[in-house]
């Protein structure tokens, strides 16, 4: 997983079962440390690092710093730091972090999240759904799509937007499952009065009402099939970038932290995280050197 195709092909897979994950490469690097510029790793949402960006006492800044740049979709030049005064050249904007675990040397590591692009749904095998998952994909979208007379009416969990196109069919079971799914836009693709009518028989929150726009699009007067997928493209943009709409999550455990009982840092538990059961109590250690100290005093103990 450490050469650059290697790691290449991991973060194309990750694309396709969009998988969010975090691509860390060192960018600069001062001896003595074990990690090199160009060196690479991946980072999974369950702190599991693939690849190498340095020893376990920089893993764990690294592992910290890559999860927050997850949540916050932002990229991240973390710099990781021993303790004590070093002459490092300065990086405006980089994160700094000072690691007193960290024998010598000082690391520049660019975090950069991937996020699955947002996914839309599209119900339906008619020319206004045609012309749309065309748009879609044309602005960056993910586009699944469906014939609503085939298909179950299920909405997956990371759905951003549902559009139901297919005139007709199981429109209101559509509706509610992709409702009760948590996808938060919805569009019905009918006349204002019929769309009306299928909502009233659904018997909606106000809640749920707000998630659901029929007709669905912004109102530029569109009558062409184009036009009205323009219409409808142009409102997930803007429910997107105006509206707060989201790439749902996809559930993951919580990271979990634990303090370091020898040096007192907090470590963010990966699956490589050093660990000890002693009592049946677990001990989690920033790295080898803490690890082999408690281990020693707790066999002299």
């Amino acid at each position: 997983m450490g050469s650059p195709m290697k790691m290449s092909e991991r973060a194309l897979q990750l694309v396709r079962t969009r998988t969010p994950f975090v691509h860390a490469t060192v960018v600069r690097a001062q001896q003595p440390t074990s990690a090199h510029a160009g060196d690479e790793a991946i980072l999974l949402q369950d702190g599991t690092i693939e690849g190498f960006v340095g020893g376990q006492c920089a893993q764990n800044s690294v592992r910290k710093a890559a999860l927050g740049a997850l949540q916050s979709h932002e990229s991240v030049l973390l710099r990781v730091l021993p303790d004590g005064d070093l002459q490092f050249p300065e990086a405006p904007g980089a994160t700094v972090v000072v690691n007193p675990c960290l024998s010598g040397g000082a690391l520049e590591i660019f975090l950069e999240p991937q996020i699955p692009a947002p996914l839309v749904r599209i119900c339906g095998a008619t020319p206004i759904a045609d012309v749309l998952a065309e748009m879609c994909e044309l602005v960056g979208f993910e586009v699944q799509r469906t014939a609503a007379e085939a298909d179950s009416p299920d909405s997956p969990a990371d759905t951003t937007a549902v559009v139901i196109a297919s005139h007709g069919g199981p429109e209101a079971e559509m509706i509610r499952a992709a409702l009760d799914a948590g996808v938060e836009y919805i569009g019905l693709v009918a006349s204002k009065v019929r769309g009306a009518s299928i909502l009233e028989g659904l018997e909606l929150t106000d809640a749920e009402r707000a998630r659901v726009r029929t007709p669905v699009g912004l109102p530029i007067g569109a009558k062409t099939s184009a036009e009205i997928a323009v219409s409808i493209v142009a409102q997930v943009i803007q429910a997107i970038r105006r509206g707060g709409l989201a790439v749902p999550p996809r559930p993951v455990q919580a990271a979990v932290e634990a303090l370091d009982p020898v040096c007192g840092m907090t470590v963010t538990v990966g699956p490589d995280t050093p660990h000890l059961t002693i009592d049946d109590v677990d001990y989690w250690f920033c790295g080898s050197g803490c690890h082999t100290r408690f281990a020693a005093a707790k066999a002299g103990s």
